[in-house]
Parts: C-alpha cells; structure tokens; sequence
C-alpha cells in the first residue's frame, strides 16, 4: 500500500444486486477503467460477503482521492442507487450501493 492511501469499501447490497444482476460485471469493468486514469487507485480485492449476501470491493484509494467522483462517475453508469456512508470494525470507510426505493418489507 502506498503511504499516502487508504483502503475503502465499496459495497453493493443484496437487494440492489439481485434487481440489476449485471451490476456486478459493471463494476468490475468500471473500476478497471479508472485505475487506468487515476495514479495511486487500486482494487485490492473483490469478493461476496456470503453472511450478509453484499459484493465487496477494497480499494486503494490515494489520500487526495475524493470517493464522491468515484460514485458520481458510477452514478452515470448503472442504475439510480441510494449511497450511506459508514466506518468498518476495521475503521475503514464503507460505501454501501443500495436500491433507490426503499425496501417494502421494512
């Protein structure tokens, strides 16, 4: 990890995944592109959280980096999603991608 650089989450729920199942492939092609355009990003690892059915992506991120364009560029790409921002166990900033509706069942 460079010095000057932060893992953060970006993660999708369940919910939203299963209405837009191509999401996922989106993702990983628009994250490519961008670390092809922004020097210091990285995806470090992607994986699906089976306890809480989300997709995860860790990515580096460079300190200077402002997660806003990153999603406002997303934003763009897929389908009208609603973002929270929240802190990790690990203190790590989260991301959470969620349908633009609210859920029904709650």
């Amino acid at each position: 990890m460079e010095p000057d650089s932060e893992i953060v989450e970006l993660r999708f729920s369940y919910r939203y995944l299963k209405q837009h199942a191509w999401v996922v492939q989106a993702v990983n092609g628009f994250l490519s592109a961008y670390f092809m355009e922004r020097p210091g990003f990285r995806v470090q690892r992607h994986f699906d959280e089976l306890e809480s059915g989300m997709h995860v992506w860790l990515c580096e991120v460079p300190a200077t980096m402002k997660m806003t364009q990153l999603l406002k560029r997303l934003r763009a790409d897929i389908p009208p999603f609603r973002q929270t921002e929240a802190r990790s166990s690990e203190s790590r900033a989260q991301y959470v991608i969620d349908s633009a509706e609210p859920d029904p069942s709650a």
